[in-house]
């Protein structure tokens, strides 16, 4: 029986190669590592910088606007006479709307609808519409009865002192035939 033995002379190199393998992954984990950091530092330095250039602006405009506030601002123990004057004429020259359309809804018989109103420029023009009947002057019972009413009204006349009628028109709606018509309310003159 023969018994033959292998030997590697070769060993040295093995282990040597296998060192560099080793050395040169921890290398590359290093660096990979290291660049890794270096990006996220920079993100966050971008970032960073971002956001207080952000407060810098907010605290800026925050400023600026308590700035305005303080300029604006008056005191308030006195009133000034001119300040006065606006309060006076602001109370007189008003009108209560409220009390104006209940006074004008009192007035408004059921032959009469108001379709709609405007007000501009100091005129409150009333626009509506009655039926129009051929035996009787609808014209005049209805619509002349109308700015009688609103003229003989306090509420209304106080405000609009001239009311006068402006235009009509005859139409046909649903088959029946009607007046449009046109109302002007003309507010007094500011004193």
């Amino acid at each position: 029986m023969q018994f033959y033995f292998k030997i590697n002379l070769n060993k040295y190199g093995e282990l040597k190669q296998q060192a560099e393998a080793e050395a040169r992954t921890f290398r590359n984990t290093v660096i990979s590592f290291l660049i890794f950091f270096a990006l996220l530092y920079g993100v966050v330095f971008v970032l960073r910088n971002s956001l207080e250039a952000k407060v810098v602006e907010r605290k800026n405009t925050l400023a600026d606007i308590e700035s305005q506030i303080e300029k604006y601002q008056t005191s308030g123990d006195y009133l000034s006479a001119e300040d006065l004057q606006k309060i006076a004429e602001i109370t007189r020259n008003r009108i209560f709307w409220a009390k104006k359309l209940v006074a004008l809804a009192e007035h408004t018989d059921d032959r009469i609808a108001i379709e709609k109103f405007t007000y501009k420029n100091g005129v409150l023009k009333l626009y509506g519409i009655t039926p129009l009947d051929r035996e009787s002057q609808e014209h005049d019972l209805i619509i002349e009865g109308f700015i009688d009413k609103l003229q003989a009204n306090a509420q209304i006349s106080g405000d609009f002192p001239d009311i006068y009628f402006e235009k009509s028109n005859k139409d046909k709606e649903k088959d029946t035939d009607i007046i449009k018509f046109e109302i002007a309310c003309v507010a007094k003159e500011e004193e």
